[in-house]
């Protein structure tokens, strides 16, 4: 018996690739992107540019960086979100929805908080505002991961995620760039300095809109809706443990103490010293005399532009080399970058130099 022929599918021409970036459930993820983007900065580069105007010394402004560890934790409230329902919302609008609206509310109102306090006098009390615009943030980004995988098709993914990955970045650079440049504009019009930040937060704040409207629009997802029953506080502590400890406890068992130990001291200190800078880097460049207009254009148009090159060469030599050669490239790439920053303070306010250190730091 003769096999039967596969079936040819022939490909897709340029127009129906596009067509599938107008479907609407991408243009809702694409719109979601932009509201998952915007509050990084608000709690990172932009609100440690105010705090250096505002005076507050080094060593706080150092510390600032521990508001960013919900992202990096997230992972440990990641089941309860999936699994349980917010009261009231998830009834009205379905889990994911609900979740949703609810990290966003709390955005909304961890933002307008921030922007009404005065790092100068009250540091600390700025520093928890971040952290809960952090922790919102983060929720909010657990959610729009899962309402993604969701609701969109399998033909659907890849168009799905590189639309979210372009409108977050213009979500970042609005909350960088665009943030600074309001408070230049309401400058202008006449406000002191403590109250052009505040206006800005509070457009930025607004802005979250963008996402609470998009969740409106929204479909709860099939997926959501069909295994809303299925779970509930029990479920999400068992899938909680075996994420956490389940883990470290494979880990540990597969590679040995002496070796976990140090594959995850490699982890932490990797990346360590380039994190540690970075933090330092808007209180360094406002003591060099650049201006808010300067550091805006520089480090969050041009980075932006630097950081996602670097990407895609990141991506190209993970897949021409070893994971230690690509390794050894990256740290070496970023000691050279820090070494830019050190041969910066001598030269000091040179528009050049700090484009050209920007450029390596992002890229690398």
């Amino acid at each position: 018996m003769t096999a039967p022929a596969e079936t040819q599918h022939a490909p897709a021409s340029f127009t129906e690739t596009l067509a599938v970036y107008t479907q609407r459930r991408v243009l809702i993820v694409l719109f979601l992107g932009f509201s998952a983007g915007l509050p990084l900065a608000l709690s990172g580069s932009t609100l440690l540019f105010w705090t250096a105007e505002a005076g507050v010394d080094l060593k706080t402004i150092g510390l600032f960086a521990l508001v960013g560890t919900p992202y990096t934790i997230k992972f440990l409230w990641a089941p309860l979100v999936d699994a349980i329902d917010v009261p009231v919302l998830s009834k009205w609008l379905g889990r994911r929805r609900g979740w949703l609206l609810f990290s966003q509310l709390l955005l909304i109102a961890a933002i307008l908080f921030v922007g009404s306090c005065d790092p100068a006098t009250a540091p600390w009390l700025v520093a928890l505002g971040a952290l809960f615009v952090a922790a919102a943030s983060s929720t909010q980004d657990i959610v729009i991961d899962a309402f993604r995988i969701e609701s969109l098709n399998e033909d659907e993914q890849a168009a799905g995620m590189a639309s979210y990955v372009a409108a977050y970045r213009v979500g970042m650079l609005v909350s960088g760039a665009g943030a600074l440049f309001l408070v230049t504009l309401f400058q202008h019009f006449g406000f002191a300095l403590r109250g052009a930040w505040n206006g800005s937060y509070a457009v930025m704040a607004a802005l979250v809109l963008v996402g609470v409207a998009t969740t409106f629009v929204a479909t709860e997802p099939n997926k959501s809706v069909a295994s809303a029953h299925q779970s509930g506080w029990s479920g999400a502590l068992r899938r909680l443990g075996h994420t956490v400890v389940g883990a470290f406890q494979d880990f540990f068992f597969r590679e040995g103490l002496l070796i976990a130990i140090v594959v995850l001291s490699f982890v932490v200190l990797f990346k360590f010293t380039d994190a540690l800078a970075g933090v330092m880097t808007p209180p360094f460049v406002k003591e060099l005399g650049f201006s808010r207009e300067e550091y805006a254009a520089i480090i969050k148009g041009v980075g932006l532009i630097a950081l996602l090159l670097g990407g895609f060469a990141g991506g190209y030599v993970a897949r021409a080399f070893p994971l230690a050669t690509s390794l050894w490239i990256g740290g070496i790439l970023q000691a050279l970058a820090n070494l830019a920053f050190s041969w910066q303070a001598m030269v000091g306010h040179d528009l050049g130099w700090l484009t050209f250190a920007i450029t390596l730091e992002n890229f690398t």
